[in-house]
């Protein structure tokens, strides 16, 4: 992106609508990247020269305008945002007129900036204006601006009906707002959960406990009870999805949910409750008759054995797991399945046992999965002699990058591949056995950016 930027300029120079358009597609990929600072200074020079006498120009300057008040919104920069958000409400109203879906796009964002700067007055003002223009116009951006009043109301503490006229709208509009206020949740959880428990509610009691929508609802407020510790909402709501797939008989979505309640009760403290439902998984994998699906239950089962204190238990599930890996043709969960054995016979003292499970289940799973990575980080230490400890996770993320690298390069093109941490970044040195050709450099290039991508979340998760 930045090397078309650089030939937009040298063609079309640097106020022409040409490079403003380029700005905007690298703040596109940075704000998608969450780099929301540098983003914004990518839309900023976006907007930075106004087209004069060309309408179709002038729209896409406006929507210039729009992503840097979002981009600032969500570096945290509210002061910004809103003077640019009101900037743009100005230019919109001129251009569109007050009654236009153009108009209500700024409104929309004005109003998160205002929730999150705590003034509920100003942004329910906003939200309720942009509900109706969307409304009149049947925009299926009304789905978002609904979910934002929907969290003023709730955040007011008010009386007020949470989401007026749900019944009147189509079910993908219901879908919509169910994904905007997921997206909420993620963002700003202590005012959108409330609306996603509101919502999942109110689902259920109009469309019925088997609607797509109020299935989403209750698949996301089990994800977000994960995300702020709420086990007993979660668990509530994994029964509710369990109910459902029973009745609809969707079997496989049932098994998985069992498992997700499983895990939940066990998080919940409910230990013993927990290892009662993954017997009944099992139950469940059984009838359904398929080796994959009861190699996932055994091994999630051994494991919950094993953090129970039952290790004799556990390792039976755990070998039983490998045997039905193995037989189910699936080379990823048998190395999943290996691993998980190797770390368990790793803890309890049998080294040489472990060693040869983890070696195992390392040659069927890619370098990058982070199971790879973990059983990595463990040979290590199971190789020194420890059964714990655990060995050096960031230390087994540098060593998957580079056999990352290395398996996708031609062999006969590197002479070393050096790959160190420094702080939260690689380090990379590369010697060549010859000069690459063209297309090698290009190649190269690529598989260091894809590796570097592939890689850079998995430091972040290991601190």
């Amino acid at each position: 992106m930045l090397k078309e930027l650089q030939s937009v300029e040298q063609s079309h120079g640097r106020t022409s609508s040409e490079w403003a358009s380029a700005q905007c597609d690298l703040g596109n990929l940075l704000f998608n990247s969450d780099q929301f600072d540098r983003a914004a200074e990518c839309f900023r020079d976006a907007c930075a020269h106004p087209p004069v006498g060309d309408s179709a120009a002038f729209k896409n300057f406006l929507t210039y305008r729009l992503n840097l008040g979002m981009a600032l919104l969500m570096a945290g920069r509210l002061d910004e945002a809103e003077a640019e958000l009101r900037r743009n409400l100005r230019e919109r109203e001129e251009f569109y007129g007050r009654e236009h879906p153009g108009y209500a796009y700024a409104l929309e964002q004005l109003a998160d900036v205002l929730i999150r700067r705590g003034e509920l007055a100003q942004a329910r003002q906003a939200a309720e204006e942009a509900v109706g223009i969307f409304w009149e116009a049947g925009h299926e951006r009304v789905a978002g601006a609904m979910a934002l009043r929907a969290e003023i109301v709730l955040a007011s503490g008010g009386g007020d009906a949470v989401f007026p006229g749900l019944d009147q709208l189509p079910d993908e509009i219901v879908e919509l707002i169910v994904l905007t206020v997921t997206a909420r949740v993620r963002q700003v959880p202590a005012t959108a959960r409330p609306v996603l428990t509101h919502l999942a509610a109110t689902l259920e009691s109009h469309l019925g406990p088997d609607h797509q929508a109020t299935l989403k609802a209750f698949a996301e407020l089990a994800n977000s009870g994960h995300d702020s510790g709420d086990q007993t909402g979660r668990v509530e709501a994994i029964e509710k999805l369990l109910a459902s797939y029973d009745r609809q008989g969707r079997a496989e979505d049932a098994l998985m949910a069992v498992l997700g309640l499983a895990v939940a009760q066990d998080a919940a403290g409910d230990v013993d409750g927990s290892l009662k439902t993954y017997e009944q998984a099992l139950a469940r994998a059984d009838g359904i008759g398929r080796h994959d699906l009861r190699a996932q239950v055994l091994r999630n089962w051994g494991l919950a054995l094993s953090s129970a204190g039952r290790p004799a238990e556990a390792e039976q599930r755990l070998r039983a797991a490998v045997t039905e890996a193995g037989l189910s043709g699936d080379d990823e969960l048998l190395g999943r399945a290996r691993i998980a054995l190797g770390l368990f016979l790793q803890h309890e003292e049998r080294l040489d046992e472990a060693r040869e499970l983890v070696e195992a289940g390392l040659t069927t799973l890619d370098v990058a999965h982070p199971e790879a990575i973990q059983g990595r980080g463990h040979l290590g230490a199971i190789m020194a002699g420890r059964s714990c400890g655990c060995g050096d996770t960031r230390e087994a993320i540098a060593q998957a990058f580079r056999e990352f690298v290395i398996g996708r390069l031609p062999h006969d093109l590197l002479a070393e591949l050096e790959v160190t941490l420094d702080g939260g970044d690689f380090q990379i040195g590369v010697q060549l056995v010859r000069e690459p050709t063209e297309d090698e450099l290009k190649q190269l290039n690529a598989v260091f950016e894809s590796a570097t991508a592939e890689f850079r979340g998995r430091l972040a998760a290991a601190g």
